[in-house]
């Protein structure tokens, strides 16, 4: 069982930047990729940027590109989501996910373990 623990969440202002963390733990990662999602308050969740264990391979929504990125340190077992120019539009919940497999995905249905969320919250 991949237990997945996000940190960094905050408020910022607009302009401003944050920087979360998703430690991971519970298996080996060579075949894994990982993956931010948000929810924001009376919205569905949805996909902000993955990313393979190897780093090979990043997919972003369009509405983050070129301001947010997303990395990981194997070494540590972590993922990284620098977001920079955050927007009010940014706030909501964050959350960490995991998935089997070599090529990440953008639907949820494809990640089985999740974080427990951490709040951003923008203000203009």
């Amino acid at each position: 069982q991949v237990q997945l623990v996000e940190s960094g969440g905050g408020l910022v202002q607009a302009g401003g930047s944050l920087r979360l963390s998703c430690a991971a733990s519970g298996r080996t990662f060579s075949d894994y990729t990982t993956g931010w999602f948000r929810q924001a308050p009376g919205k569905e969740r949805e996909f902000v940027a993955a990313i393979t264990w190897s780093g090979s391979i990043t997919r972003y929504a369009d509405s983050v590109k070129g301001r947010f990125t997303i990395s990981r340190d194997k070494d540590k077992n972590t993922m990284f989501l620098q977001m920079n120019s955050l927007k009010p539009k940014d706030t909501a919940v964050y959350y960490c996910a995991g998935a089997n497999g070599f090529t990440p995905s953008t639907l949820i249905r494809a990640f089985n373990s999740w974080g427990q969320g951490t709040q951003v919250t923008v203000s203009s």
